[in-house]
């Protein structure tokens, strides 16, 4: 790739013709400038600057200085535990949500479109590989940054794991203050007003407790109440699952007014508020067990097919595991056997705003084209939302973006193929790796050369366990000892 350097000089580098001149300051930031031939230094100066192992250049991920996986560069942690504290409410939700809803309030919750989020939560998650992705995720494209380009939790993917609908219209709440949230109570819940006034009172804000809301539930059920219980329990549902927050026991009151209406709530886009995917994609990391394999599935949603199994590797563990992934690794089309319960939405193409509430986030699947069999190509600059003034236009008119999104790309000869230049282009203004090679090794990234690897998939988990276990021993292909392992892995590549 380049020279290597000492005491503060990095490797000069040579992209598309141009000459790339860093040195490393103080703080570890490269000033990053591009020379033409030619063109004068001080035209140059005016440049990025860029980082050890990426991104050289910060014109996409603006960012970055203050992104985890800089400080992780440099051997810092975000705090003595390393993992996340993450959301969930699984083994709850398995005691609370009954094996049968009486058929007054199944039709409702039928209707509504969140039937499936009664089976699709794990009793409990596996804290440190969620933790280890979210390193990953830059907000400024929506996507998780891995050593061989990016990739996104797509509107595909929320269809066919919780089955949730991904059409309608955005939804955009009234602010909610705490008398309001008591007469919601009163009016939506059929609670009195002394108790709505002392619940909302111990919440100490506009929100209702998920066991508040579970016990209204259950004393509507035994009433016949069953518009008070469906209400009570759909959103108990939806503050245990798709807006679990840090609180880990509250859900803001403003949700219930998407029930006020329990024949109209099927009409809202409940897709954009929902993540889970690490399972389907990347099936050589991490711990999982498996209900049922996807050829006896009935109908299901994909997220139940997965349940809870304790993983032994630590965040620390995983960093240099997900540093080393490749391609082949990649499950890049999970849902191709379940498109008779889900078929393809050419919506899930769209690129623009997704808008929940207050929240606004981009969704550009220019940037994870191989996730939908395209060949990826250098995508468009993110979208800046902020500054989005109709995104409810553009998604009911979606269409010219499809064309926009799929116009400059062809459907891919292998499941992880891109352009030529794509790679270098992503090295250069991306974070790919959260390791740093040894203090005596380069600090530069070199851009990886990948082959096809082999197209099925559990010829592709031999292949990986094979190539870690000798990356793990430092094994060379010369040494006999190795000699049949070596081989093993090239005949598992060319299946």
């Amino acid at each position: 790739m380049g020279l290597l350097f000492s005491q503060g000089l990095t490797p000069l580098g040579v992209y598309a013709g141009k000459y790339m001149v860093r040195r490393r300051g103080a703080d570890g930031r490269i000033p990053f400038r591009t020379l033409d031939r030619g063109a004068s230094s001080s035209a140059a100066t005016a440049e990025p600057t860029g980082y050890p192992g990426g991104p050289y250049d910060t014109s996409l991920l603006v960012k970055y200085q203050h992104h985890v996986a800089r400080h992780i560069w440099f051997g810092e942690e975000r705090g003595p535990k390393k993992e996340l504290k993450v959301a969930g409410h699984g083994l709850k939700l398995t005691s609370r949500v009954p094996l049968a809803l009486p058929p007054q309030m199944k039709s409702w919750v039928s209707r509504s479109g969140l039937a499936s989020l009664q089976r699709t939560s794990l009793n409990k998650i596996d804290t440190n590989l969620v933790s280890a992705f979210v390193e990953r995720w830059h907000l400024e494209t929506s996507s998780f940054h891995m050593p061989f380009g990016e990739m996104s939790i797509t509107l595909d993917d929320v269809a066919c794991l919780l089955h949730l609908p991904i059409r309608g219209i955005f939804w955009s709440p009234q602010d909610v203050t705490e008398e309001l949230a008591v007469e919601l109570a009163v009016d939506y819940l059929r609670v009195s007003r002394g108790q709505a006034q002392s619940h909302v009172r111990s919440c100490r804000g506009s929100y209702y407790k998920l066991e508040w809301l579970y016990d209204i539930f259950v004393h509507h059920r035994a009433a016949s109440s069953w518009a008070y219980a469906t209400r009570a329990y759909l959103l108990m549902l939806v503050g245990s699952i798709i807006f679990a927050d840090k609180t880990f026991t509250l859900v803001e009151a403003r949700y219930l007014l998407l029930f006020r209406d329990l024949d109209g709530c099927s009409g809202y886009s409940w897709g954009a508020a929902a993540l889970c995917w690490i399972h389907e994609y990347f099936p050589t990391v991490g711990k999982r067990g498996e209900n049922w394999n996807p050829a006896g599935n009935c109908g299901l949603p994909r997220a139940m097919r997965w349940s809870y199994r304790q993983g032994v590797l630590k965040v620390d563990d995983l960093r240099p595991i997900l540093d080393e992934l490749t391609p082949t690794d990649v499950i890049w089309r999970p849902f191709e056997d379940h498109r008779a319960w889900r078929v393809f939405d050419e919506i899930c193409l769209y690129r623009g705003c997704l808008k929940w509430g207050e929240t606004v986030v981009p969704y550009l699947p220019d940037r994870c084209l191989r996730q939908f069999g395209y060949r990826q190509y250098v995508p468009s600059p993110p979208l800046d939302c902020m500054m989005a003034t109709d995104i409810d236009v553009d998604w009911i008119s979606y269409h010219q973006s499809v064309v926009d999104v799929i116009g400059s790309s062809s459907v891919a000869t292998t499941p992880s193929e891109v352009e030529d230049g794509y790679l270098e282009w992503y090295y250069r203004v991306s974070h790919p790796r959260l390791v740093p090679p040894h203090r005596d090794a380069p600090r530069e990234v070199p851009v990886p050369v990948y082959d096809a690897g082999p197209s099925d998939p559990d010829w592709a988990r031999v292949s990986t366990l094979i190539r870690r276990y000798l990356r793990q021993v430092n094994a060379e292909e010369e040494d006999p000892q190795f000699s049949d392992l070596f081989e093993a892995l090239h005949i598992s590549r060319s299946h």
